[in-house]
């Protein structure tokens, strides 16, 4: 839907995966941990607005 809402989540997913790498190379769970749910609320961020766009498409198509 809104290109700042999709460009979060793609950085919360980015940012995610990277804390999950340090994470992992240093043994720190916690901010693996961190990590893995940032990453996961970007890509839940990412289908709610692919969502939002075939919502947005269905009602375009139904007033046409």
């Amino acid at each position: 839907m809104g290109i700042g809402d999709k460009l979060e989540n793609a950085k919360d997913q980015v940012v995610g995966k990277a804390k999950e790498a340090y994470g992992d190379a240093t043994d720190n769970a916690d901010v693996q941990t961190e990590g893995a749910a940032q990453r996961f609320d970007g890509e839940v961020g990412e289908h709610v607005e692919n969502l939002k766009d075939k919502a947005n498409d269905v009602v375009d198509d139904l007033k046409n």
